[in-house]
C-alpha cells in the first residue's frame, strides 16, 4: 500500500508539478479548462456534501470546494473513510482527492467527474449545534397573539 502511494506521489510530482505543489485545482479551473485537464491526474480538495451513494464496489461522493461541487467516483474502501457528510445540520469531512479528471466520462453518461485513486482526510467533519433564536421565538408568539386577537374580534363583529 505504501509503495502504491509513493509511486502515485512520484508520478504526480513528475508529470504534474504545478498541481502537486499547489495543493490542488479549484473547481472553477477544472470547469473552465476541462479540455486541458481531461484524462490527467489532478488533486482536488473540498467538503464532502450530500450522501455517499454506494454502487456495488464503488461509490459516488460530491465534493464542494466552496464554488462548485464535483462528483467523485471512488472504491467503496476509500468511501469508508468518510464519516460525516455536509448538510444543514453538519459540516462534512474535508478531503483531498487525487484522481483522473474526466471532462465527459464515457463510463458515466458523459458527466464531468474525477475517478479517485487516493484520498486524504484533511479534517474531520462535525455536527453543527444551532441554538434557538430567542428574538425570533418571541416575535412568533407576538404575531400568533395578534392573529388570535384579530380572529376573536372578527367573531364578535359578526354578532
Amino acid at each position: 500500500m505504501f509503495s502504491r502511494v509513493l509511486t502515485l506521489l512520484i508520478l504526480t510530482v513528475t508529470f504534474c508539478p504545478g498541481i502537486a505543489l499547489s495543493g490542488g485545482i479549484s473547481s472553477e479551473d477544472l470547469i473552465r479548462n476541462a479540455r486541458q485537464y481531461d484524462g490527467k491526474l489532478v488533486v482536488y480538495s473540498g467538503e464532502v456534501i450530500g450522501d455517499v451513494m454506494n454502487r456495488g464496489k464503488f461509490a459516488w461522493v460530491n465534493i464542494n470546494d466552496g464554488d462548485n461541487a464535483i462528483g467523485i467516483w471512488m472504491s467503496i474502501n476509500l468511501a469508508k473513510e468518510i464519516k460525516i457528510t455536509g448538510s444543514y445540520k453538519s459540516r462534512g469531512d474535508i478531503l483531498e482527492v487525487t484522481g483522473i479528471f474526466n471532462r465527459a466520462c464515457l463510463e458515466h453518461g458523459g458527466d464531468l467527474d474525477i475517478h479517485a485513486q487516493a484520498i486524504r482526510k484533511v479534517s474531520n467533519g462535525r455536527v453543527i449545534n444551532q441554538r434557538l433564536n430567542i428574538d425570533k421565538r418571541n416575535q412568533s408568539f407576538i404575531l400568533l397573539l395578534i392573529i388570535f386577537l384579530t380572529w376573536i374580534l372578527t367573531l364578535f363583529k359578526k354578532r
